[in-house]
């Protein structure tokens, strides 16, 4: 859903007029009566979560925020309980990344909730155990601050999008074994956010590794360089576009629910494969004579595939795998022979042969 943050410069003006009046009234003069101005709309508040990659200067956020900008999210407010901290552009900097903090020491000393309390975002966008990893601290203990941190974040808004990140690789001088701890974290980060995730709050798993050199990427194999921030901007930007189009509508507005689903079909196709995993997409196309508001789309994945992140679209995944997907604000009407596609990637056993999937959709009947 996008947004207008922020007041307006008629906001603004309709300010100065209010001092005019004050002035003139004891002169026996008045001003005509004026329009009382619409209530600001709030912009959509956006907590990056982690430690120095995000924190210190994480110009990856910098990167984020102008391509939001660039896309039209021109709603969206960066939050966080530290300043900016240069990165040579101009963007919203606000961020929580605290350089040098472990995840499990934020959890064990209930940090979060004084943070959340002093920002209240909507939406967290987590990097966040590289010096846990680091100091050798075993993946249950992380997933276990994963999960008190998640919950001490639904306590502050029940509706909070989380997406969490599979770190970027890592592979200082000073820890030999610390590149394939990574490895070992990373692969338990999307079975833990199934079993995380609920309708209400999904939490999307982002995955930064893939395709992230620690030669090329970073400048002493931990943190990003400029090549490195622009790939960890390009992996939030889908999926965070995503949960930025699924704020639910306003009940009985526009886009709501009309009648009976109107015909539509559903194809898949593989557009990649790697060892542990495939990107996907879906197209889905109006076969109705009417245009349609919006749609909906089921995946289920073949052979133990799951769903891990979706973009021109918003993922919500059920326990045993079944993806659905909603459209994104942009790409929801439909007329009559239409189409819009949207992609995924998937994560699958290493023996789950060629990708497949079961899709199928509903387009949404128009209102009234």
């Amino acid at each position: 859903m996008r947004r207008t943050p922020h007041s307006s410069p008629h906001l603004r003006v309709m300010s100065v007029l209010g001092l005019l009046a004050t002035l003139l009234l004891p002169l026996g003069m008045s001003l005509a009566p004026r329009a009382t101005a619409a209530p600001a709309v709030d912009p959509v508040r956006v907590m990056p979560l982690g430690d120095s990659i995000t924190g210190s200067p994480g110009c990856w956020r910098a990167v984020l925020w102008n391509r939001l900008v660039d896309s039209g999210y021109t709603d969206v407010d960066f939050v966080g309980t530290l300043p900016p901290q240069g990165c040579g552009q101009a963007h919203d900097g606000d961020n929580e990344g605290h350089g040098g903090e472990l995840v499990t020491n934020v959890a064990d000393q209930n940090l979060l909730p004084g943070r959340l309390a002093s920002t209240r975002p909507d939406i967290v966008v987590m990097h966040f155990g590289t010096n846990d990893v680091w100091s050798s601290i075993s993946p249950d203990r992380i997933l276990a601050a994963y999960t008190t941190l998640v919950a001490q974040m639904r306590a502050s808004n029940p509706d909070m999008r989380i997406l969490v990140a599979q770190l970027i690789p890592m592979n200082p001088s000073s820890c030999a074994a610390c590149a394939q701890r990574v490895v070992d974290f990373n692969a338990r980060i999307p079975g833990w956010a199934r079993a995380t995730g609920t309708d209400r709050s999904p939490v999307t798993v982002v995955d930064q590794w893939t395709g992230f050199s620690t030669a090329t990427d970073t400048y002493d194999g931990v943190h990003p360089d400029a090549s490195g921030d622009d790939k960890i901007a390009a992996r939030w930007f889908p999926p965070l576009a995503a949960a930025l189009d699924a704020v639910p509508p306003d009940p009985g507005g526009p886009g709501d629910p009309g009648g009976d689903p109107v015909a539509c079909t559903a194809r898949f196709r593989a557009v990649s494969t790697w060892q542990g995993g495939y990107q996907g997409e879906v197209t889905v196309t109006n076969t109705s004579a009417s245009a349609v508001p919006g749609w909906t789309a089921t995946v289920v994945p073949a052979n133990g595939a799951r769903l891990t992140q979706v973009w021109n679209g918003a993922l919500t995944t059920a326990a045993d795998g079944t993806a659905t997907v909603t459209n994104a604000a942009w790409n929801g009407t439909l007329a009559p022979g239409a189409s819009a596609t949207f992609g995924f990637v998937a994560s699958a056993p290493a023996t789950a042969g060629t990708p497949a999937a079961t899709v199928t959709c509903a387009g949404r009947a128009p209102a009234g």
